[in-house]
């Protein structure tokens, strides 16, 4: 939730006009900025399939199928509406973007958790490692079902039935497949707490060291340049240290490669298993006060964000119309953003101010138990 907080404070107050990953503008400081988030959409869908999991133990599988749907139907909407608006300040405004990719994937598990589970375990693996066969396949190919073809695995404007325009970019596929490994996953916390670390940490370790033998030969799991993606492509080497770097880890995020869920997902993986372990009081037990409150806490920090934005336009005498007229969806005018350390001291600001009403709702929530505080 933090990291995800970074790069959309970035969005909004970034004075560069390209993205991170263009290796022929970037920096080494500039894509790390960007690089450190690629962690958070791939851990959202994994562990959203885990507290599904979890949730599922607790009750039957009827309930465990109400709650996806319910919850699924419920972040859609909120992606045309709240968080659309939160982006934009217009309504109605959306895009198919994580959210919605979020809820979507829960409407799709809701039918998948009636397999046993090594099913769900063997076709989401299959589906995540296989996804990027696809790559060669332009949703052009499919003609009247172009739409469709963008929305399950291609980034891009998309133009849907009764000629709405929209725009795509989180596509389902292999999103759906993430969350329902994450369900999978959800078998470790059954174990005891000293296997289940040395498991998650193999794994994570394993994971990882796929992504280096497979970025580094590129023998497969990231598209070719020019498929309409984000990132450069194969991997090789640069002119500098710091562009051979950046384009090494510089994997395919929409749809999401499998190189790029092996970069993420590994690493999170050892990082679970570092951090799992009872009776821990430390420095993070203040970023739980975030994870209390999800929802709470993204649909506040893009309203927070976009207004201090418009604040700190104004103080500076830079251009702030054009923050209340689709924002990030238009090209940055002349004259208006900051540079990295302001970005950052931005982020803490925003980070700082949030803490208080998200642990206020946190201990409503640990005090009352309202069906409708937890669509929240």
């Amino acid at each position: 939730m933090v990291w995800m907080a970074l790069d959309h404070t970035r969005d909004f107050f970034t004075n560069i006009p390209f993205e991170p990953e263009t290796l022929a503008k970037t920096n080494l400081a500039l894509f790390a900025t960007r690089w450190v988030t690629h962690f958070c959409a791939p851990m959202f869908f994994f562990l959203a399939g885990t507290s599904a999991f979890l949730y599922g133990q607790r009750r039957s599988r009827r309930d465990l199928r109400q709650f996806l749907v319910t919850r699924g139907l419920w972040l859609i909407f909120l992606e045309f509406t709240v968080v659309g608006t939160a982006w934009t300040f217009q309504l109605p405004r959306g895009f198919f973007g994580v959210i919605w990719a979020l809820g979507a994937s829960m409407l799709i598990l809701s039918l998948v958790v009636a397999l046993p589970i090594r099913w769900i375990t063997t076709l989401s693996i299959a589906v995540m490692i296989g996804h990027n066969l696809l790559d060669s396949i332009h949703p052009e190919q499919l003609g009247p079902l172009t739409w469709l073809g963008k929305l399950l695995h291609a980034r891009g404007e998309v133009v849907l039935p009764f000629g709405i325009h929209e725009f795509v970019l989180f596509p389902l596929i292999p999103l759906a497949a993430v969350m329902a490994a994450g369900y999978a996953f959800g078998q470790f916390y059954l174990l005891e707490c000293g296997r289940r670390r040395k498991l998650m940490a193999a794994l994570g370790l394993g994971l990882t060291l796929a992504f280096v033998v497979l970025r580094a030969t590129n023998l497969y799991g990231n598209p070719p340049m020019g498929l309409g993606g984000v990132s450069q492509g194969d991997w090789h080497l640069q002119a500098t240290l710091d562009k051979t770097l950046i384009l090494f880890f510089d994997v395919e995020k929409y749809p999401p490669s499998l190189q790029y869920l092996l970069m993420t997902i590994g690493p999170s993986l050892l990082l679970l298993a570092a951090l799992d372990y009872e009776g821990r009081r430390d420095a993070t037990s203040v970023l739980l006060i975030f994870g209390r409150v999800p929802m709470f806490f993204y649909v506040l920090h893009l309203y927070l964000i976009h207004w201090v934005a418009v604040l700190v336009a104004v103080l500076f005498h830079q251009p702030a119309n054009w923050l209340f007229h689709g924002a990030i969806f238009s090209d940055t005018p002349s004259g208006y953003g900051h540079g990295l350390p302001f970005v950052y001291l931005m982020w803490f600001t925003v980070l700082g101010i949030l803490y208080f009403p998200c642990r206020r709702f946190a201990d409503l929530k640990q005090r009352r138990k309202d069906w409708w505080l937890s669509y929240l």
